[in-house]
């Protein structure tokens, strides 16, 4: 079974920063070869999709929310993908979570990590 692992997360004040991570368990996938893309879910609100990296070029997507103050990229010798989070707010609490997207950023998520939880204080 594939599974994603997501790492990173805690409790920052507002206008701090974090670095999630996620990686691989066992050598199920190579998330070098892999469109990924990190996802939160907030208490009471749909999942949003926040980036998304592509394999083939290294394209980055981010939705407007987190738009210059998020940054997705890879660690390739490491083979995961992290989210460096820049002047957090409050609204930025949720739990983090990962996922392939084996036909591109802009299908649909196949494999999910456990998730991670971030929280913002103010």
């Amino acid at each position: 079974q594939v599974l994603l692992v997501e790492s990173g997360g805690g409790l920052v004040q507002a206008g701090g920063s974090l670095r999630l991570s996620c990686a691989a368990s066992g050598f199920t996938l190579d998330l070098n070869d892999e469109h990924i893309a990190w996802f939160r879910q907030a208490p009471g609100k749909e999942r949003e999709e926040v980036s998304c990296i592509s394999r083939l070029d290294d394209t980055t997507y981010y939705a407007n929310s987190v738009k210059g103050r998020f940054t997705i990229s890879r660690d390739k010798a490491k083979r995961t993908v992290n989210l460096q989070m820049n002047r957090m707010t409050t609204e930025d609490t949720a739990v983090y979570y990962c996922a392939n997207k084996p036909r591109g950023c802009r299908g649909r998520p196949s494999n999910w990590g456990r998730g991670t939880q971030v929280t913002v204080s103010s």
